[in-house]
Order: structure tokens, then C-alpha cells, then sequence
């Protein structure tokens, strides 16, 4: 097989659209993909036309300094005039924005008007502080309404935010400060997090000594008298109910060109420096609103969306705060963990007597209609069971979506059967920072779905697999993932280093993006994403997936969630080592790991069959769900294990190392 990567895995499974969702969808034929073939530029001016600009642009897309794109080029809008005031002049002012919840089980109910009027407060505050057009502002909060006002704050007097999620480490905070020279910090003291105060101010007053550009830091009293108080630096430290509430609750919005920088989101770089991807501000909103609408199959004035990631990623960005709002939807914003009931229905202190369905007791409350979450979270509720989930009322639920990773075929049927109830649509979808908004999906009133497929490129999106070479791969056959044209919401360089931005995703296959993924054609021409290519295994001279592994090891039935790397081996140069967690009834031993490994050799092929599995509790995973792969296999091969701070429990570090001693 001269396949780049090896596709071993056969899923035949389809699930085509119910006939009474398919009727009353947005799009229920091949309309949007034959329009977007035709005239892929003029597609996405139709879909720019669905904002409200301040001044027309003269040109869809000026691509002559490749690959630096220049799209709706003179055109000017605002990002938080499109997503409030145009609202609000509609008559929606009374429609709800976000439906906020607390971990603790306190509640905020935000209209569009209310949302306005924040945010003008916000950004008179702002310039008080003398931040205006092009300063560059930093956040670090936790998941409380404050965040996303900032945000749209800084996009109304044409500020640039940078936000740090809320589980990074004083030196990761520092950096990217300094990286981005930014002028004021936003901040809470803290938020609650799987029962308890999470503190922030001390993060960003530690990271600040190493900061010399920040002259202000705003900081929000979410935690107050919970725990100790804030340490605030006179001349430094305001606090915002003393700042914000203050100001008036009009702000006239500035006429932004539609490529002037709207944010910079930091991703961690291979070379230890965070690479600081650059967002701007026409394209950008066109895209996220556009795939938002459509791939959710959003009716503003009945459905109630959420998407339950965090805003410190990229997901937040565009499907909690950019898409949705611009759109005119009704969200639900929740602070905590799903391990975490409300304070009145907490048994006693012990988080283990805890019940854990946080989660759908929140959609069966504010009757969800569109839930968009990752792989990882889908699995942990596999882990816990269904019990969770049948004591709750789940029918408002009509679409529900992936994000983050490839999901294996097990979770994904998982999901429709007991989140969906076999009715509810799945959109799969696949997209980057990089990349800013959806690029892979289902449409959900049109796509026959495959469990564990992303199935086609969006319509305006194109894309192919290669191979080494970069020669074209068609169907059937695996290889690397590569974008060939344009599209409006791509990053537009990495701050402050145009050369690393070519290198890292420009230079692989010269005329292509390649940001790292690898994936298949099935026979049928639909798209299975593979994960990381630098997760790729190397057995015997066989390139296997560590996705394709994972997902076999899931179709199990004791196995709740997977995690494999490829370790070194002097004869076959790697050999597999998977990592478990099983599900509540299922044993631990020898002989359910012969079970496994012939179970993956079965499924897949006798290549595949990992040399160990290592029967864990939990996975070493990060505050967002990542499953830190590097570190096992650091672990695997017995190497000294780096800085962990990153992770959701470090402890797990050392019960790892400690099962594959006990080996």
C-alpha cells in the first residue's frame, strides 16, 4: 500500500437526515454547494451581504501577496455593531443573548439590550484608561458574562484582544503580555470550578512583575469574601463594578476596515514560543456566522444554542461569542464542570456523592435546541453512564455537533442514541485556530452522516489529501490534509514573525495550507479525520493512525476512552501502547487486556494490536479536555516527564508512572 497514512479502519454505518427535521431545514438540498461551486467568490459575498457594513467593499478577495489574503478589501463594518446594535434597532433588544449559569447554581438572564449597554460601559471604560484603535488588550477570566463584553468591548472602540484561558500558568500568561505588548489586562479574582474557588488575581499579579507594557488591570469580583481578598496594586488594580458601572451606556462604534486585526488567540509553537494567530475582521465574522447558521441549522427567534467549550479557545471565539451574536441567537453560557450539580442539590462535601448530570440538567431547564461539544467530554459521559442522562428531559434537543478531535464511531453512536435519541442530526465538525472557523461538516438537513466522518467540505471551502509528495490522494486512501483556496476566515499571519507564519504553514506543499492533520477517503469520497500526523505510529513500516487505534479500542464495551502512542521498539521501530479508562462495570486484568489487544487486531489488523494496555482511571488531560499525548508517551518510554502545570490533575502523572511499573 503506498498510502501516506494507512486507512484500516471500515465504517459502513449511514444515517441520513429525519424526513420531518430534513423538510423544515435551512438548507435541505444541494443549493448552497452547487452556488459555491459556480462562483466561490461571489458565494461568499453573498454571505458577507448578511452583515451590515458601514461601507461597501470594492473586492471579494485580493490574493496577489499569496499567502497573505486581503478579503472584502475597502469594505468597513464593526464587529459589535453587527453582533448588538443591529439587533436592538431590529426590535430584538428584549430577545435573550445568554442564559448565564454559575457552577454554584447562581443565574444571569442578558438581552440584547442589556448586552449594548455592558459593552458600551466596557468600552468608555477602556478609553479612559487611553486604550483606543489597534492597542492590543489582555483577558484571562473565567467563564462569566464579563468576558465576552470585553471582548466585543475592545471590537468597538477597535481594540485588539488577546485571551488566555483561564488555566494557564503565570509565565504562559507573561508571554504571550509581552508578546503582544499589551496595554491593559482584564481579569476576575477568580471563578468557581468543580465546587470551589479558582483563583486568578494571583496568577496575573505573579505574571505581571515580568510585564513592563501594561499600564492598567481591570478586574472583575466574581469569588469576593468565598476566599482571600484580592491583592490590588494602587495606580495599577481598579475594580470593574467601580470603573464600569460608572460610564455612559452609549459608545459610538468605530468603522473598522474589514482587514484590520480583530484578535490574536496564542497556540503553543514546537519551538516553545506560543504563536500569537491573527485574526481580522470582516472575513472573519462573515465565516463564523455563515457556518454557524447553517451547520446548527439556527432559527434565531426559537432556538436556544450552546456551546459548552470554554471562550479561552478559539471554539469560544466563534460559536459562543462571534457567530452567535452575530446571528441574533439565544445562548446558554455555564462557569463550571458537569461533575458539578448546583450548591442545592450537592450531597454533602464528598464530590464523589455527587451526581453528575450538570450537563443535561441545564439543557432540560433553559430546553436547549443545539449542542455543540468535544469527543472528550462525550466519552467521560459514556464512563459515567446513561443513568445520568435518562432521569433528564433531552427531546428540545434537535441537532448536536463535535468539535475538537476526530470522535470514533463508538462515541459518536453513543451520542445519537442516548443525547439525540436517534433523531437529532450529528454535525462533525472540522476546523483550527488556524483556520478560524468551520471548514468540514455535514450539513444537517442534507448530509447522509457516517459515525466518526466529517463527511465534506463546507460549500466555499476547498481541500484535498496528498501525499509525501504531494501528489493529489483520491478515494480510498489516507494521506495529509491540505487546503487549496483561500477563504475568508484564515488567519492572516502570526504576530510579529511573517517568515514563522510562511514556514509553519505554507511550506510543506508550496501552494497549499498544511497545519499537521492527516486524514482518509472513504470509497464514497467522504472525509475522515485522523488527528495530528506528528501522532502518527510507525510499525514494522506500517503508518497507523493513533485515531483508528483509539476508535477500535472504544468499540469495546469496557472501554469508556482511549489514548495511544507509539513507543520505541528495537525491531519494529514503534510499538503501540494504549492507554484506557474503562466503564463502570467493567474489571480491570490480564485477561480483559488480551481481550483488548485482539479486539483491535480484529477490527483492524494484526499490526495494529498494541504490545500493552495500561487500565487507568483517568487520562492525563488539560483544563480543556486535550489528552496530552506527548506525555504519555514521555511516560511510555520512560523519559523525565516536563512541566505538567497544564493539566486538569497532575496527580494522574504519577499513577501512570506507577501502573506501568507495577507491568
Amino acid at each position: 500500500m503506498n498510502d501516506t497514512i494507512e486507512s484500516l479502519l471500515d465504517e459502513r454505518r449511514t444515517f441520513p437526515p429525519p424526513e420531518a427535521f430534513a423538510k423544515n431545514a435551512l438548507v435541505n438540498d444541494q443549493s448552497l454547494y452547487e452556488r459555491a461551486a459556480a462562483d466561490r467568490l461571489g458565494f461568499w459575498e453573498d454571505q458577507a451581504a448578511q452583515l451590515d457594513w458601514f461601507k461597501p467593499w470594492d473586492e471579494a478577495l485580493d490574493w496577489s501577496e499569496a499567502p497573505f489574503a486581503k478579503w472584502f478589501v475597502g469594505g468597513e463594518l464593526n464587529v459589535s455593531y453587527n453582533c448588538l446594535d443591529r439587533h436592538v434597532d431590529a426590535g430584538h433588544g428584549d430577545r435573550v443573548a445568554y442564559h448565564w449559569e454559575g457552577e454554584p447554581g447562581d443565574t444571569r438572564t442578558i438581552t440584547y439590550r442589556d448586552l449594548l449597554e455592558d459593552v458600551c460601559q466596557a468600552s468608555n471604560a477602556m478609553r479612559e484608561f487611553g486604550v483606543g484603535r489597534g492597542d492590543r488588550v489582555a483577558i484571562y477570566m473565567p467563564m462569566i458574562p464579563e468576558l465576552p463584553v470585553a471582548m466585543l468591548a475592545c471590537s468597538r472602540i477597535g481594540a485588539v484582544h488577546s485571551v488566555v484561558f483561564g488555566g494557564f500558568s503565570a509565565t504562559s500568561l507573561s508571554d504571550r503580555i509581552n508578546d503582544a505588548d499589551a496595554k491593559l489586562v482584564v481579569t476576575a479574582d477568580g471563578g468557581w470550578r468543580r465546587g470551589a474557588p479558582s483563583m486568578l488575581k494571583p496568577i496575573v499579579d505573579e505574571a505581571l512583575e515580568a510585564c513592563s507594557t501594561v499600564t492598567h488591570c481591570l478586574v472583575v469580583r466574581r469569588i469576593g469574601e468565598a476566599a482571600d481578598a484580592a491583592s490590588m496594586t494602587d495606580g495599577r488594580d481598579l475594580w470593574w463594578h467601580d470603573v464600569v458601572a460608572k460610564q455612559p451606556t452609549t459608545c459610538e462604534p468605530e468603522a473598522m476596515d474589514s482587514e484590520d486585526l480583530l484578535y490574536l488567540l496564542y497556540t503553543s509553537g514546537t519551538t516553545g514560543k506560543p504563536k500569537g494567530i491573527m485574526h481580522t475582521t470582516g472575513g472573519y465574522l462573515t465565516q463564523v456566522s455563515y457556518t454557524h447558521r447553517y451547520v446548527f441549522d439556527l432559527k434565531p427567534d426559537e432556538d436556544v444554542y450552546w456551546c459548552a467549550a470554554d471562550i479561552g479557545w478559539v471554539t469560544g471565539h466563534s460559536y459562543i461569542v462571534y457567530g452567535p451574536l452575530a446571528n441574533g441567537c439565544t445562548s446558554v453560557m455555564y462557569e463550571g464542570t458537569p461533575d458539578t450539580p448546583r450548591e442545592s442539590e450537592r450531597a454533602g462535601t464528598d464530590r464523589a456523592d455527587w451526581s453528575k448530570d450538570r450537563m443535561w440538567d441545564i439543557i432540560e431547564r433553559y430546553k436547549v435546541s443545539q449542542l455543540y461539544t468535544a469527543p472528550t467530554a462525550i466519552r467521560t459521559f459514556m464512563k459515567w453512564g446513561v443513568d445520568w442522562v435518562n432521569n433528564r428531559d433531552l427531546s428540545s434537543l434537535r441537532v448536536l455537533g463535535t468539535v475538537g478531535e476526530p470522535i470514533n464511531p463508538e462515541a459518536w453512536m453513543w451520542y445519537h442514541n442516548n443525547i439525540g435519541d436517534q433523531q437529532a442530526p450529528i454535525v462533525d465538525t472540522w476546523w483550527q485556530t488556524e483556520t478560524g472557523a468551520m471548514m468540514i461538516s455535514p450539513l444537517p438537513g442534507v448530509t447522509a452522516t457516517k459515525p466518526g466522518s466529517a463527511m465534506r467540505t463546507l460549500p466555499g471551502i476547498s481541500a484535498e489529501l496528498v501525499d509525501d509528495a504531494g501528489n493529489r490522494v483520491d478515494a480510498s486512501g489516507g494521506g495529509y490534509l491540505t487546503l487549496t483556496e483561500p477563504w475568508p476566515s484564515m488567519l492572516r499571519g502570526i504576530w510579529g514573525d511573517a517568515e514563522r507564519f510562511v514556514e509553519t504553514y505554507w511550506s510543506r506543499f508550496p501552494g497549499r495550507y498544511f497545519a499537521g492533520d492527516g486524514a482518509k477517503l472513504d470509497d464514497d469520497g467522504d472525509l475522515w479525520l485522523l488527528g495530528r500526523v506528528d501522532d502518527v505510529m510507525n510499525i514494522s513500516g506500517h503508518r497507523i493512525s493513533t485515531t483508528e487505534v483509539e476508535s477500535a479500542l472504544v468499540d469495546h464495551p469496557s472501554v469508556a476512552e482511549a489514548a495511544v502512542v507509539g513507543r520505541f521498539d528495537a525491531t519494529t521501530g514503534q510499538a503501540i501502547s494504549a492507554f484506557v479508562i474503562l466503564r463502570g462495570t467493567a474489571t480491570a486484568g490480564r485477561e480483559l487486556e488480551i481481550d483488548l489487544r485482539n479486539h483491535v487486531a480484529t477490527l483492524i489488523s494484526p499490526i495494529a494490536k498494541p504490545a500493552e494496555v495500561v487500565m487507568l482511571p483517568d487520562l492525563p488531560k488539560t483544563r480543556s479536555g486535550k489528552i496530552m499525548r506527548r506525555l504519555l508517551r514521555d511516560l511510555a518510554e520512560g523519559r523525565e516527564v516536563g512541566d505538567v502545570t497544564t493539566l486538569a490533575d497532575t496527580a494522574i502523572v504519577d499513577l501512570i508512572q506507577d501502573a506501568l511499573k507495577s507491568r
